[in-house]
């Protein structure tokens, strides 16, 4: 006679859980070896962004191409995470809507590891887009003011910000009907944050009833806490209200997108 197996424990401990989860995330990760062309969409628009802005609007807005790069690069590292982030939503619903998290729930894994395995993945991917726009950035005449401890804090804090962001973008994607719904819904969100900021042009070429929103925007904080990592000026405060939005997105979506996650699933 057979002997059944074991069913698996309802409920996997908090280490195990952290375990799974970054096995998955570094399932992710590693498939960009077999699968270069995963990094395509991370590469493609922030070159073009770069140049379209530098070259384009650059002259019209600062007066010259290198004036404008110094200033807006930092904006435009921050809209790329920022956007970057619907990759999550896109990729996860496209999951779903094709049964991938169905086969990972015969495993006898903790519900959330693959959800947040790639997460974490798509965040560290980020990594890559980030140092094309500085490397490419230097190229064009970009020229980095703090040394390398201000690199990495940028780089920290846009990490933490993207992640937080990206619980939001995954609420997106779950509660989306398809993919082509999650870029809508998304881009129709992410654009007017972005553009009715400081990551572009300096706030007081605004109208003034439109700088109201602009200095309390979260995108314009996190773009001057980079501006100031990166080529000096303040840090502190903008840095503190960026990890304040950051800390206040992870913890409405958070919730809301594990809920959403575990009714799909």
């Amino acid at each position: 006679m057979t002997v059944p197996a074991p069913a698996p424990a309802k409920r996997v401990g908090l280490s195990a859980g952290f375990r799974q989860t970054m096995t998955l995330t570094w399932r992710s990760l590693v498939q960009i070896k077999h699968n270069p062309m995963e990094l395509l969409d991370l590469s493609v628009q922030p070159v073009m962004f770069l140049l379209l802005f530098t070259y384009v609007f650059g002259g019209a807005i600062a007066g010259s191409t290198g004036d404008y790069l110094q200033f807006a690069l930092p904006g435009l590292v921050v809209q790329n995470a920022l956007f970057a982030t619907l990759t999550t939503a896109i990729g996860l619903n496209t999951d779903i809507t094709k049964g991938v998290f169905d086969r990972l729930r015969s495993l006898p894994i903790a519900r959330t590891a693959p959800l947040a395995g790639r997460i974490i993945a798509d965040t560290a991917k980020q990594l890559w887009a980030l140092f094309l726009f500085l490397g490419i950035g230097t190229i064009l005449g970009f020229r980095i003011q703090t040394g390398v401890a201000g690199v990495l804090g940028a780089v920290a804090l846009l990490l933490a910000f993207a992640l937080a962001m990206s619980w939001m973008s995954v609420l997106i994607g779950l509660k989306a009907k398809d993919p082509e719904k999650v870029q809508i819904f998304a881009f129709s969100l992410m654009m007017p944050l972005t553009f009715t900021s400081n990551a572009f042009v300096p706030t007081d070429t605004m109208p003034g009833w439109l700088q109201v929103w602009v200095d309390v925007n979260p995108v314009t904080q996190l773009a001057d806490a980079v501006r100031g990592l990166l080529i000096g000026g303040e840090v502190a405060g903008p840095a503190i209200s960026s990890l304040l939005w950051a800390a206040a997105l992870a913890v409405v979506f958070a919730p809301l997108a594990i809920r959403a996650f575990r009714s799909r699933t």
